[in-house]
């Protein structure tokens, strides 16, 4: 951020200039634009609560997620099962307290691993040019012709299910897009005119890359960052709706979707309450994501 100068000038006449603290009005702006879209702070709440959720769940939670009791199985919502049972009498509200943190685990540990990987290669390609961009790039193609949710499945399909092989296989399939926005990114940035200078300074090109290009392409890699988060939530809930998700006896909301869906006429809450909290969860981060994207780039200052 630039820094305002100002002139001291000392009792002998000498005018000296001093370096004035940084200007906070860009951060204050970003905050306001961000909370001035109602919407976006809408989904910021909705992403709090999971997040606390997800923390607190041994203390949310009135029972064991994988207390069975076969005794008390498809029991409709009462005081003592606000959402009832399951088919093997384990507490629904339980199950989705604590698949909250499921979620929450695969969400940013793929977003995480795929970020370190993808924006790496892609800084590489964007920055270096020729065989290294060429090579790169056209390994990114070929993965991008598979689908994100095709490529997880054949992956988690090939190693097993498993909370570990989950975000591996999810990672791959977001390193692509990761690559190839930030390939662009840096492309667009490296012919700016303070990285021609810093490079005519003699500036190391790892320099250049972390001290000047990476934080000027860092506002819309943080939008897509949020908005993946979501994707991936979603994308691992459809495999674990398949069978190659987490633990099948862990809670994961993906898995509980699909051992309820056969009880949709007599107890429908058992797929429709996992269900709305996929929902709410994507819902939160795809709105977060526009509210940071609005608040970030200045051209878009329309309000929601």
């Amino acid at each position: 951020m630039a820094k305002d100068t100002v002139s001291v000038h000392e009792p002998d006449g000498v005018v000296t200039p001093t370096i004035a603290r940084p200007n906070n009005s860009e951060f204050r702006r970003v905050i306001r634009v961000f909370f001035g879209r109602k919407i976006a702070v809408v989904g910021l709440a909705l992403i709090l609560l999971l997040v606390v959720t997800a923390i607190f769940a041994p203390w949310l939670a009135p029972y064991p997620p994988d207390k069975m009791s076969l005794g008390n199985d498809l029991q409709l919502p009462s005081w003592q099962h606000l959402l009832g049972t399951d088919s093997v009498g384990r507490d629904q509200l339980s199950r989705i307290i604590w698949g909250s943190r499921t979620s929450l685990i695969v969400g940013f540990g793929a977003v995480g691993l795929s970020t370190l990987i993808g924006q790496a290669l892609g800084m590489a390609a964007g920055y270096f040019g020729g065989w290294v961009f060429t090579i790169i790039m056209r390994l990114t193609d070929a993965l991008m012709a598979v689908p994100m949710l095709l490529l997880a499945l054949v992956i988690a399909a090939v190693l097993g299910s498993g909370l570990k092989n989950v975000v591996l296989a999810l990672s791959v399939g977001m390193v692509p897009i990761q690559i190839r926005l930030m390939c662009g990114l840096i492309l667009a940035e490296k012919q700016n005119d303070y990285i021609l200078a810093a490079r005519s300074g003699g500036a190391s090109d790892l320099r250049i890359i972390l001290a000047h290009a990476y934080p000027n392409a860092f506002p819309p890699l943080l939008v897509m960052m949020t908005i993946g988060l979501g994707t991936t939530i979603l994308a691992e809930a459809g495999l674990s709706f398949l069978g190659l998700g987490v633990d099948p006896t862990g809670a994961a909301w993906g898995s509980m979707i699909n051992d309820g869906y056969k009880f949709l006429m007599t107890n429908p809450l058992l797929s429709f309450s996992p269900g709305i909290a996929i929902m709410l969860v994507v819902f939160g981060f795809n709105m977060m994501g526009d509210g940071l994207r609005d608040a970030l780039d200045p051209r878009l200052r329309g309000r929601l």
